[in-house]
């Protein structure tokens, strides 16, 4: 069995600031989504360094430790779905990437974005809104609600690459050097 003692270390250390940042979402509660959103741009930087298999194990593991740790267990449901989300569209990628000789494959990634996060936002607004809100919420709210989730889709994604293009690069060549 080859174990690769850099991919161990680097994940690890990863890993280990994934749970703290999913623990901090539940202490410092001005800054839940913050918190959140980069532990789960954590899962791309795996991803991006070694591929989607060991993206989804460190993505695992995450949620276990998180869900054990964590003081508020319903933000790990938050991560969850910004994970699956993460882990899909770098699947979406590749799948496009290998498939060269498809047209627009840019409106495929955009569409499989937006199909991938309505999958799960919109049921969950609209078959559990008492996970979401306290009280009674009213149709109208909830299209609004509806229609907020898709620019918040927007916000997520635009951080999601900047972290990953300009910011993951930098700390990647501080770390590894070039190449």
């Amino acid at each position: 069995m080859h174990i690769n003692s850099r991919k161990m270390a680097v994940s690890g250390l990863l890993m280990a600031f994934d749970v703290v940042l999913i623990i901090l979402s539940g202490v410092l509660d001005f800054n839940t989504l913050f918190f959140l959103a980069a532990a789960a741009f954590l899962i791309g930087v795996i991803i991006r360094e070694y591929d989607l298999r060991y993206g989804l194990a460190f993505f695992l593991g995450c949620l276990i430790l998180g869900a054990l740790l964590a003081p508020q267990k319903l933000y790990c449901i938050t991560y969850a779905m910004m994970g699956i989300y993460v882990l899909g569209v770098e699947y979406i990628w590749r799948f496009l990437g290998n498939h060269p000789g498809w047209k627009n494959r840019r409106m495929l990634l955009i569409l499989g974005k937006v199909i991938l996060f309505n999958l799960m936002y919109l049921p969950a607004l609209f078959l559990f809104p008492k996970l979401l809100f306290a009280g009674e919420v009213s149709g109208v709210l909830l299209l609004i609600f509806a229609i907020g989730g898709q620019a918040a889709l927007f916000l997520f994604d635009r951080a999601y690459d900047y972290f990953l293009i300009r910011l993951w690069e930098q700390v990647r060549e501080k770390l590894f050097g070039r190449g």
